[in-house]
């Protein structure tokens, strides 16, 4: 029987924190607009430009396309017509596009003021004018038109419900878009007159899919009012009358493939959430670790995940291997207790008692847009970092980690012990990165 390994040293514990914060920005760095959006804007052509930009990236997809069309094309501001909404703290200066900032995840009426401005721009588009649409995470709540008589006050009610059912983003985003006048297609059915129209997205979901990041906005709808009425009913979420109306009208379902308004549409993604994390993984593969990638897509509670991947961990330290464990996707959480926090910082709280200060084992769970749930704040934390001091610290400063957890109040937890990780607004968003260090 071989010895146990001596426990590693505090300073051993601070480079391994170092890498970790540095893994996450090598990851935040390879999805910013200023690396992945000019090699895919077009050539303006002779008509009118539109620019229409939503989402956490929306400031700073804006500032890149606004660099470009001036000083690379001399482009005339009379020629482009722009309008970028980002959640607040998130907005950019850029030079002929006029930039709003809105609320996040709960809209707000900032958000409906521009999107009925966007709305309006859209619908003026002519057969010579080229619409781009800049689109990004966080463009659901940014682009908010409620349908009908629904009222900002209710919509918002129903997103707060819908965020706290813990449903995924698929689900989430399948309601909305049977609640609005611009997602589900309905920008590209109020552009269908342009010569063009390109949108240019930064994926923040599992998969990938076109018809779920930002509420699909501009692609057909694969989603149908029966699915929004049984997400409802399954979720618990209560509706006011107007919502019902409007779920069961049939006159309001989203447009489909096959309907002209997507004739002269095209769809591309230049960056991914794997982009993020191959860059991750390259940086910790630097460092010297085995890369065990689980990849971009992983779903569920955030706390049971937290548990699979401290076992995980476990196996991987026992077996003698320096491994990075590095997972993406979007996490969800029931919310059942009264305190704050985020999937992220719910997932770190959950991997530490997973871990029980194993020896060896760090972890860093943030999402890359800067902000991990929280109260709509740019200065909201976006995760937690974890290391075997964790627990003892923690216990030491009168926290009980398992109770904190129950109560879904992962952000005091990780504040008392001065370990949220807060990069502030990054201006881009593709969802979680997660990476465990062992060895």
């Amino acid at each position: 029987m071989t010895a146990p390994s001596p426990a590693p040293s505090p300073s051993s514990h601070d480079a391994a924190r170092g890498l970790l914060l540095g893994f996450l920005d090598e990851a935040i760095a390879a999805a910013h607009p200023s690396r992945c959006l000019v090699p895919h804007l077009p050539a303006p052509g002779n008509g009118r430009l539109i620019i229409l930009g939503a989402g956490k990236a929306g400031g700073s997809m804006a500032a890149v396309a606004s660099r470009f069309y001036r000083e690379q094309h001399g482009v005339d501001e009379s020629r482009i017509v722009g309008l970028a909404v980002a959640r607040h703290g998130y907005g950019e200066e850029a030079p002929m596009i006029r930039m709003v900032e809105a609320g996040h995840p709960v809209p707000d009426q900032a958000g409906i003021d521009a999107t009925i401005d966007a709305l309006k721009i859209a619908a003026d588009a002519g057969p010579e004018d080229d619409v781009l649409v800049l689109l990004s995470g966080g463009g659901s709540a940014n682009w908010i038109a409620p349908a009908g008589d629904l009222t900002l006050t209710e919509k918002q009610a129903i997103t707060k419900a819908l965020l706290r059912s813990g449903a995924p983003i698929n689900e989430i985003n399948a309601v909305r878009k049977h609640l609005s006048r611009i997602k589900g297609g309905r920008l590209a059915m109020m552009a269908r007159n342009a010569r063009s129209i390109l949108t240019l997205a930064i994926s923040d979901v599992p998969h990938d899919d076109p018809a779920v990041i930002a509420s699909g906005p501009t692609v057909p709808d694969p989603s149908t009012l029966a699915d929004a009425r049984a997400i409802c009913e399954r979720r618990g979420i209560p509706l006011p009358e107007t919502a019902k109306a409007l779920l069961n009208d049939p006159a309001n379902e989203t447009p489909k493939a096959g309907d002209p308004s997507f004739a002269r549409a095209e769809y591309r993604i230049i960056a991914r959430p794997i982009d993020a994390l191959d860059a991750a993984a390259e940086a910790a593969k630097r460092a010297g670790y085995e890369i065990v990638m689980l990849g971009p897509d992983v779903e569920g509670e955030a706390r049971e995940v937290a548990a699979e991947h401290a076992a995980l961990a476990k196996e991987m330290k026992a077996a003698g291997r320096k491994a990075a464990i590095v997972s993406g996707g979007e996490l969800t959480v029931t919310i059942v207790g009264e305190g704050h926090g985020g999937p992220n910082q719910e997932y770190a709280l959950a991997l530490a008692i997973g871990l029980d200060g194993e020896p060896g084992i760090l972890g860093i769970a943030a999402d890359t847009d800067g902000t991990d749930g929280g109260r709509g704040e740019a200065t909201d934390p976006a995760g937690g970092l974890v290391d075997p001091t964790t627990l003892e610290r923690a216990r030491a400063a009168g926290l009980d980690p398992a109770a904190m957890l129950a109560d879904n109040d992962s952000t005091k937890f990780f504040a008392t012990i001065g370990d949220l990780v807060q990069p502030g607004p990054t201006r881009t968003n593709v969802n979680d990165c997660r990476i465990i260090l062992v060895g």
